[in-house]
């Protein structure tokens, strides 16, 4: 049989989608009541076929069983840890990059005193963590050595309040291992735990909480022509034996967080693929994240009205994901994101 995935689709919001799960007319997505959905798509990579939840049983026995187990992973709660609550909330990554050379804000926040007061400027304008990073990833950008990435970024690091969640943005053991000494709660490789074999080590030692990102290739190269059999497909699959491998090498924690990695390695046309396609990833039943603030993919499609800081697209690009059930955005403009997703909530609650 030829290997199929589930996406939930069609989803309803508020008090429409409660009234809609007490009625069972839909199924509510992680264990939430504020949206639901009513429809599936079984998708492989001949064919896409979208059907209604109550027709699931008429499905051929190998494909109903299968479809079936990966809606008890799409309806489940997602478990909540270093006190993220998942089920109604969806959470801001606030970005503070200690770089010179970033895409966006590179030698903003490079020395120590404007990189901690952005620091408490990102929580206090509602950032559920912050995500420090000291070496650019930028398409085109060079590696930097881990001792001058660490010495960016040590002194912000030093003395994080105790409630307060920060993620480190790192490629490098040696980098992770020092910023989990200082009290950093999240480690955020953008390589997959590709780039440095020791970095496996570290998040099995550590127990910490950290995210898989896809990226394709490295920041040098990954833009040069990235190709993909199907790249929705491609990254669900490495997310998988991504997964597969971690647990083989004693990682049994379920504190992790999926990006899809819009920009890395990844056309226009791929990441609207992705974008489109984002409540697949639930079916794999961890949180998502998703990182499009200002990215190029904004001014790909914006063309002649585009803005240096692309805020209405970052905006409209983060409704939509919210609407689809991504549990947190990484962005640069914390308040002005915040301001538009308790907007967005309140309407939706009618």
């Amino acid at each position: 049989m030829a290997r199929y995935y589930t996406r939930a689709c069609n989803f309803f919001y508020g008090k429409n989608s409660k009234k809609l799960i007490k009625s069972k007319k839909t199924l509510s997505l992680n264990k939430r009541d504020d949206i639901s959905f009513d429809h599936i798509e079984v998708i492989s990579r001949s064919s896409v076929k979208r059907i209604s939840i109550n027709k699931i049983n008429k499905l051929p026995t190998k494909l109903k069983n299968q479809v079936k187990k990966d809606l008890i992973k799409i309806t489940k709660k997602v478990k909540n840890f270093l006190n993220l609550e998942f089920k109604k909330k969806t959470h801001l990554m606030g970005i503070l990059n200690i770089t010179p050379d970033s895409f966006s804000d590179g030698g903003k926040f490079n020395n120590v005193k404007k990189a901690k007061k952005q620091m408490s400027k990102l929580f206090d304008q509602g950032a559920s963590i912050v995500d420090v990073g000291g070496e650019s990833t930028r398409p085109g950008a060079k590696a930097i050595s881990a001792s001058e990435e660490w010495n960016r970024i040590k002194g912000t690091l030093k003395n994080i309040k105790k409630n307060k969640i920060v993620s480190v943005d790192t490629r490098k053991s040696l980098v992770m291992k020092k910023s989990l000494s200082l009290g950093v709660h999240i480690i955020n490789d953008i390589s997959g735990f590709n780039y440095d074999k020791k970095t496996i080590e570290v998040i099995k030692k550590s127990k910490a909480p950290f995210i898989i990102h896809h990226s394709l290739g490295n920041p040098e190269t990954m833009q040069l022509n990235p190709k993909y059999s199907n790249v929705v497909l491609d990254i669900y699959d490495f997310f998988e034996k991504k997964i597969s491998f971690l647990r083989k090498h004693g990682i049994k924690h379920n504190k992790i967080i999926l990006d899809p990695g819009i920009g890395f390695g990844k056309k226009l046309k791929h990441n609207l693929q992705i974008l489109r396609n984002i409540s697949i990833y639930h079916t794999l039943g961890f949180p998502l994240l998703l990182g499009i603030s200002r990215k190029r993919f904004i001014r790909d499609i914006s063309k002649k009205n585009d803005s240096v800081d692309r805020l209405g697209g970052t905006i409209s690009s983060s409704i939509y994901a919210l609407s689809q059930g991504v549990q947190i955005i990484r962005v640069h403009d914390v308040n002005e994101l915040k301001q538009s997703l308790k907007v967005y909530e309140e309407l939706i609650k009618q």
